[in-house]
């Protein structure tokens, strides 16, 4: 799905004057452009689909007609400063022949190619009309100044002739000016219809609301999904850290203290090395389980920001880490966006480690005004990839969350390339 934003504020009406006309008189090459396309490329496809060769014009000639059609929503936005209601492309699916059949299998490339058809002869017409109501206008207002040169003749009149059936110059130019200022008069209403008009017929066919609400309720049940189960991987493993380092520590903790207390009484000496290998127990105990808080939400992040928590990652990290963070100075992203971020990248680190074989690891991470984008790459062997039952699905699954994707490029022999974006918008703090 995709959403429009207003691409300019209140206009004003010179402003609104001035961009219908360009819009309505740059619509006949994009018109003439589009309607050759969909014609020739729908009847070449037609023809040859028996042998196959149809398959890939048909698809070319949608993508095509597509394009266009961002264009004319482009156009139509700019024009009336105001957004068209969202639209929906099915995602492509498949390769090969598959992939084709997908591309035809979508109902909205199949409304961009009937509105290259409508509206060649739609905006064919609102070109004349907006041509000769604004230059024709125009000229009758001056028509004063150049009648002058008009081949007269007994049998030729103008338009005082036509009406009255009698020629009168003075009446000839009163007439033509009285006309030329009403119709300039009445241009920017007739181009603010005009305009109207065809951004109307870009909404019928070039949008379609319900498609769009109902892909993107997909998406959000997708994004549900993918957060539960998300949630759940990060409670086993967490449960699973805890019972085979702190609990085991603390279990052979109790032990000692228990050893201690039978000793205090009857040998005291003894009891001491047990209080010692006690205190290192509880030591490293509370540094697996601070190591354990790090991995969740570390203090750092939640105190000094993404960046800084990403320096203490890289630092604890046992392969080398090139790590480079331009986000805006001084300004904190969003409490959701800063948690994915880093748990992308300690995550990736984390894989690193155990499987690459790496010497080198550079993290760069950047922002702009719609996302976060964040790149991990190892000189490791390879051959990572986003299957089920490995840790990087359950990585795609966490910035589903957050709407966010990822993505892999991992060939035998390295370098692993690891790319996430994370999209700002839509995204509340809730820090």
């Amino acid at each position: 799905m995709t959403e429009y934003v207003p691409v300019t504020g209140p206009m004003t009406a010179s402003q609104r004057f001035w961009r219908g006309l360009g819009y309505l008189l740059g619509g006949l090459p994009l018109a003439i452009v589009a309607f050759v396309i969909a014609v020739a490329g729908f009847a070449a496809g037609v023809g040859t689909i028996v042998v196959w060769l149809g398959l890939p014009i048909l698809a070319g000639t949608l993508r095509a007609s597509r394009g266009l059609a961002g264009v004319e929503r482009r156009g139509a936005e700019w024009a009336t400063g105001r957004p068209l209601p969202p639209h929906h492309y099915r995602e492509t699916r498949g390769r090969g022949i598959g992939r084709l059949f997908s591309m035809l299998a979508d109902p909205q490339s199949w409304r961009d190619l009937l509105h290259a058809v409508v509206a060649f002869p739609v905006r064919l017409a609102m070109f004349v009309i907006a041509v000769v109501w604004t230059v024709g206008g125009l000229g009758s207002v001056l028509y004063v100044t150049w009648e002058w040169s008009l081949p007269r003749g007994d049998g030729d009149g103008g338009l005082f002739w036509l009406i009255f059936g009698y020629q009168f110059r003075l009446g000839e130019i009163v007439l033509n000016t009285a006309l030329g200022v009403i119709m300039v008069a009445t241009a920017p209403l007739v181009i603010r219809g005009l305009v109207a008009a065809r951004a109307g017929l870009a909404r019928g066919l070039l949008t379609n609301q319900t498609a769009a609400l109902r892909a993107r309720a997909a998406q959000l049940e997708s994004s549900r999904r993918a957060a539960v189960q998300a949630e759940a991987q990060t409670l086993r493993r967490l449960e699973r850290d805890i019972h085979d380092g702190p609990q085991q520590r603390l279990v052979r903790l109790n032990m000692d203290l228990e050893a201690v207390a039978r000793r205090l009484d009857d040998n005291p000496d003894k009891a001491r090395p047990l209080v010692a290998e006690a205190l290192t127990q509880s030591r490293e105990a509370l540094d697996e389980l601070r190591a354990l808080s790090r991995g969740i939400a570390p203090p750092i992040l939640a105190d000094r920001g993404l960046g800084p928590a990403l320096a203490a990652a890289a630092a604890r990290c046992p392969v080398e880490v090139s790590l480079d963070v331009a986000l805006p100075h001084g300004q904190r992203l969003a409490a959701a966006v800063e948690n994915t971020a880093y748990f992308v990248v300690t995550e990736a680190l984390t894989n690193v480690a155990k499987h690459a074989n790496a010497s080198l690891v550079t993290v760069m991470v950047s922002a702009d005004g719609s996302r976060v984008l964040v790149q991990v790459r190892d000189n490791g062997r390879g051959g990572a990839h986003l299957g089920k039952g490995h840790g990087l699905a359950g990585l795609a699954d966490r910035l589903a969350t957050v709407e966010g994707v990822l993505d892999v490029v991992s060939p035998p022999g390295g370098p692993t390339v690891l790319t996430a974006e994370i999209p700002l918008r839509g995204v509340g703090d809730d820090r």
